[in-house]
């Protein structure tokens, strides 16, 4: 929503993100899996967060967490904007809720109802830029290229561990 002033339209601000108390307004978060996103750095935890930048990730069976990602803190985070929910910040956190509840009544299975699957719920429910095609395969892409890092740590936490086991592969592919 605009704001008007001397006549001219000011796009709305958005909550800022604060990496070191956990708070990502209106964003989409992703941390590595221990061993999985060692070998395939496009894997990884997904959660979404309110308008007030609390963060919600489908957990494990019948449980969704609430500021305590199952893997740990954020690395990643994709910023995005109420104004493409029609309803804006009332609709993106009722939608999120509305995900978050349908999720603790599934078992997780991380081939095909998955933390990925809980977030493109919630963009579902709200018609995320007025779209009802959300998927994990299409999050898991567009966090991968479009998401940003928490900072230094975050990237480390996401490639060093890959980088060390390509080193080893290599080192043992060489010399063996």
């Amino acid at each position: 929503m605009a704001r008007s002033e001397g006549g001219a339209s000011v796009p709305e601000r958005l909550p800022p993100v604060n990496a070191d108390d956990q708070r990502f307004p209106y964003c989409i978060v992703w941390t590595p899996i221990p061993v999985l996103t060692w070998i395939l750095p496009l894997i990884g935890h997904m959660g979404i967060c309110t308008s007030s930048g609390v963060i919600r990730d489908f957990a494990g069976p019948y449980f969704v967490s609430e500021d305590n990602m199952a893997f740990g803190r954020p690395a990643r985070y994709l910023r995005l904007h109420p104004k493409y929910v029609n309803g804006g910040s009332n609709a993106w956190d009722e939608a999120v809720s509305k995900a978050s509840v349908l999720y603790g009544t599934r078992t997780h299975n991380i081939f095909c109802d998955n933390c990925h699957s809980h977030v493109a719920t919630a963009l579902i429910n709200m018609r995320y830029k007025d779209s009802s095609s959300w998927n994990m395969v299409i999050l898991c892409f567009w966090l991968f290229f479009c998401a940003r890092y928490v900072g230094i740590l975050g990237f480390i936490k996401t490639w060093l561990p890959f980088a060390i086991l390509v080193t080893i592969c290599v080192l043992l592919g060489v010399y063996f």
